[in-house]
């Protein structure tokens, strides 16, 4: 991987698009919403951070639930705020893919070290499908946002109009070098 690859990538999370439509904020607010409160629970239930993390076998439950959690929290925040929003829907895109492997092919195939849905279906496709709908709503919204940007009502476009803006050149500037540009066209 070259360095103007690199850059490319970097260049495409630190300067989204202004493009989005401004109801884009919608989709932050409920993504970021969902993420912010699930890290807070991760700390405040010890069977939704550590607890959740040990039944399922993840290495380092005790370290690994805290940086999900802390992860969930600010990212959620960010997210919201429409800040860094191409760069924190990466970890999150990634976190859920982890979720969905880790928590929903044993629940298809019944051996879930989970408690089981309350009510049917319990294990299989539908037990699948109906558990899922929380982290396919949360994966496309970050995949959507990743593509699309933050949208215009956004810390990330402030940024970017008034990083614009330092580099735009002022009214009195234009004015000095359009008559020098004008001389050296007719020389």
């Amino acid at each position: 991987m070259g360095m103007k690859h690199i850059q490319r990538v970097i260049d495409f999370l630190l300067n989204p698009p202004l493009t989005a439509p401004r109801s884009t904020l919608v989709m932050r607010v409920m993504a970021g919403g969902v993420f912010l409160s699930e890290g807070i629970l991760k700390f405040v239930y010890t069977n939704q951070g550590v607890g959740r993390f040990t039944k399922l076998g993840i290495p380092a439950p005790d370290l690994t639930a805290t940086f999900v959690g802390s992860l969930e929290i600010v990212g959620g925040i960010l997210l919201i705020a429409g800040l860094f929003t191409r760069v924190i829907a990466v970890p999150f895109i990634i976190e859920m893919v982890v979720a969905i492997l880790t928590t929903k092919i044993s629940l298809y195939l019944g051996t879930s070290p989970l408690p089981l849905p309350p009510a049917l279906p319990k294990v299989g496709f539908w037990a699948v499908m109906h558990e899922t709908r929380s982290d396919y709503a949360q994966i496309l919204t970050s995949i959507f946002l990743l593509v699309v940007g933050p949208g215009s009502w956004s810390l990330d476009a402030l940024r970017r109009r008034r990083a614009d803006a330092l580099i735009a050149p002022k009214p009195s500037e234009e004015m000095h070098r359009l008559p020098a540009l004008d001389l050296a066209r007719k020389g």
